[in-house]
């Protein structure tokens, strides 16, 4: 790794998650209660996920999204410190990173209109191709695809554990009553 590809690529994806995130965290919860009856009406194969994400709370993505940053704030240090396989490790997380901005775009298009997540992703696409693009100067194709599958199943497998880590640690916020 050089110190371009450190500055460019590697450093900046703890910051722009971060970015990314906190457009979701500040609108995702009443979007979706706002949205989430029409979205099921129009896709009804996709009501479980509606749901699931309309009773997210703020407090709840919070946690779940500083779970996820920790996680990439490590595999960002493993990566600068050249751990084994750490290209690897790294390049499937930033893949399954750009693979989510794009999700966002073709959900835009989709409800045509705003969703959480658009505005940053519209910003940070650039850059996402700009680092696809660089991976492929390094990475052959069907290893780049290995590594992207790869990267979304960790990652949708952690996304899943980040939102019922969020739900439970506010359940139990909520349920444990005060000392008196």
């Amino acid at each position: 790794m050089n110190a371009f590809s450190a500055f460019a690529l590697v450093l900046p994806l703890p910051l722009f998650f971060l970015l990314h995130d906190v457009e979701e965290l500040i609108f995702q919860h009443r979007w979706m209660l706002r949205h989430g009856p029409e979205l099921c009406t129009r896709f009804p194969r996709l009501r479980f996920l509606i749901a699931h994400l309309s009773r997210l709370t703020t407090p709840a993505f919070a946690i779940a999204a500083t779970e996820e940053l920790l996680l990439l704030l490590g595999l960002t240090t493993y990566m600068l410190y050249d751990g084994p396989y750490a290209m690897w490790i790294w390049s499937a997380a930033f893949m399954a990173f750009s693979l989510h901005l794009a999700v966002h775009l073709l959900q835009g298009i989709l409800v045509r209109g705003y969703v959480p997540g658009l505005v940053s992703s519209l910003l940070l696409l650039p850059w996402a191709g700009y680092g696809l693009w660089s991976l492929h100067l390094v990475m052959p194709l069907h290893s780049m695809c290995l590594c992207g599958l790869c990267g979304v199943a960790v990652i949708a497998l952690n996304l899943g554990f980040a939102h019922r880590l969020g739900k439970w640690i506010c359940s139990k916020r909520h349920t444990s009553s005060p000392q008196t």
